[in-house]
């Protein structure tokens, strides 16, 4: 059995960290259940009616949620979920084989704090659902973020010699913030509030024009703004990457001078947004 190389939140806690893992099919829930079960306690329900028979009797520390299921399905079970104020806190994560595009961008926009695919890696489950339960590892990432020294600027794109690139030539102005996966982005942004997030446009799983809708509807980022990165600058890509609630463009290779510019730019922008709006606020308060 793989073993991955930090304590976990169980471990940190001295008691064992609760898990509901929702799927049909009766050899997946075994499977999970014996490769997570030295990490967490874990209780198989065979569909959602059984994992709601469990939280009639406890609160667990996450759902892992299958998606093709018969009657409910793992996207109808995380909408009652959220919509349920005793349950709405609980991460979701999605396990499942639906690797397309189109479902992650689903699950996601549902609230799952991950979606992660079958078939997994037991140390990379370990560690994404170590990401949610950790206590210390979140309360360093609020420590972090507490230092106000620098505007901080997130940086999403799935080379890494570009992310090196753009941290380079932003980190002695900003405090830089790099995520290779698009996929991980709205689970740091629930945990994280950039002054300003530059996007890739053409990555796997999640593209940026995929992101700035599901970005735009957490309240806390509706003003954030957006810049996307990209080799295609049409107009065709400004024009829908602006409808979509983009705030600017800047077309690869970049130069150093002109992202700053459009960063201290647009920083200064949001922030002067943000003191007419409170301003107007206590006006007709």
């Amino acid at each position: 059995m793989e073993r991955s190389g930090f304590k976990t939140a169980s471990e940190i806690t001295g008691h064992r960290k609760k898990i509901i893992y929702v799927d049909d099919v009766n050899y997946s829930l075994m499977t999970v259940k014996t490769r997570l079960q030295e990490y967490y306690e874990i209780f198989p329900a065979d569909s959602v009616l059984k994992m709601y028979e469990y939280l009639a009797y406890f609160k667990p520390d996450l759902i892992l949620l299958d998606v093709n299921m018969p009657d409910i399905d793992g996207y109808e079970a995380i909408k009652s979920l959220k919509a349920d104020e005793r349950y709405s806190e609980i991460p979701v994560m999605f396990l499942t084989g639906n690797s397309d595009r189109e479902n992650v961008v689903k699950g996601l926009s549902l609230g799952a704090v991950d979606y992660v695919i079958k078939p997994f890696s037991t140390s990379k489950l370990v560690e994404s659902i170590e990401g949610h339960l950790n206590p210390k590892k979140n309360k360093d990432s609020s420590k972090e973020e507490d230092d106000g020294s620098k505007p901080s600027v997130l940086v999403v794109d799935d080379v890494s010699s570009m992310l090196r690139a753009m941290q380079y030539a932003l980190q002695d102005r900003y405090k830089v913030y790099i995520l290779s996966k698009s996929e991980d982005v709205m689970d740091f942004l629930r945990t994280k509030k950039p002054d300003l997030i530059l996007l890739d446009y053409v990555m796997p799983v999640l593209n940026g024009f995929d992101l700035i809708p599901m970005i735009r509807k957490l309240p806390e980022h509706k003003d954030t703004p957006i810049v996307i990165v990209t080799t295609e600058g049409t107009q065709e890509h400004v024009n829908e990457a602006m409808t979509l609630g983009a705030s600017d463009f800047i077309v690869k290779p970049f130069k150093p001078v002109e992202l700053n510019g459009k960063v201290a730019k647009h920083i200064r922008i949001a922030k002067e947004l943000k003191l007419i709006k409170e301003d107007f606020k206590n006006l007709i308060g």
